[in-house]
């Protein structure tokens, strides 16, 4: 849809682009097309959709897909949505990071940038083939960092620990109305057995969150000042810091306070 398209329907429903909510509409069809053919969806799937907006993408995924499951927040657009849907679409109007996701084979979204963290994490608790979704080009660079990298974060090994990820293409901010003032990313996200064995995937997540709330410190004083070690016990990586730390030493680090912990 073009720019004036857009506008113009939103002004149907006496709507406007909410900053709060981060709505910038997708305005190029080659992209939206690109990114659906790159989710592989089969007739037999069914597909999330987060944030569908006008729908744009959710027309086009419910011609390849069985059925297409669509949850969006905003009311004004959910009752948009209603009135024009193909009949395989089932609409939720709720907040997608509180409802629970009904189960699905692919997701295809264009997130909001406002949610795209939460949304993420949320994601890779579920079970699913495979997922294509754009998100802020920043926010995409930190999902696929190395360790060393000024992007590499909690988010980069929550997401090497259940999946293999990889950035499809770039796409610019004048591909959007209106124009966000950062660019996008199309991420394709394949879960996987999980790469090395940790005995609590909680206590794991949580060690790797602390240490990169302090990227800055050595491990040696997170750990005492969270007094999950009170003595300079002979653990592995205490004198370095967590961003260079690879996700299995951060795992082999976890394992080895929790062990600690236990004795």
């Amino acid at each position: 849809m073009k720019p004036s398209q857009i506008a113009n329907e939103l002004s149907l429903i006496d709507a406007s682009p909410s900053k709060a909510r981060g709505q910038n509409f997708l305005i190029d069809d080659y992209v939206a097309e690109r990114q659906i053919a790159a989710a592989k969806i089969q007739p037999t799937d069914t597909v999330l959709e987060i944030g569908p907006g006008l729908g744009m993408l959710t027309h086009r995924l419910a011609a390849k897909a069985d059925k297409v499951i669509a949850i969006e927040t905003d009311r004004k657009l959910a009752g948009y949505l209603a009135q024009r849907l193909p009949a395989n679409v089932e609409l939720i109007t709720a907040d997608a990071l509180t409802v629970d996701f009904p189960p699905f084979d692919v997701m295809v979204s264009n997130l909001p940038y406002s949610i795209s963290s939460p949304i993420i994490f949320k994601l890779l608790t579920y079970n699913f083939r495979n997922a294509v979704v754009m998100l802020q080009k920043e926010f995409a660079e930190r999902m696929v960092a190395h360790p060393g990298s000024k992007d590499y974060s909690r988010l980069t090994v929550t997401t090497y620990y259940h999946a293999d990820c990889r950035i499809i293409e770039d796409v610019p901010s004048a591909k959007f109305y209106p124009a966000p003032k950062v660019d996008s990313a199309v991420v394709e996200i394949v879960p996987r057995s999980t790469p090395f064995s940790i005995s609590n995937e909680k206590f794991f997540f949580k060690i790797t969150e602390l240490l990169f709330q302090q990227r800055r410190k050595k491990i040696r004083t997170i750990l005492k000042s969270k007094r999950l070690i009170d003595a300079d016990y002979d653990l592995p990586y205490l004198d370095l810091r967590v961003e260079v730390l690879s996700p299995e030493q951060i795992g082999e680090l976890s394992e080895a306070v929790w062990s600690l912990k236990n004795r």
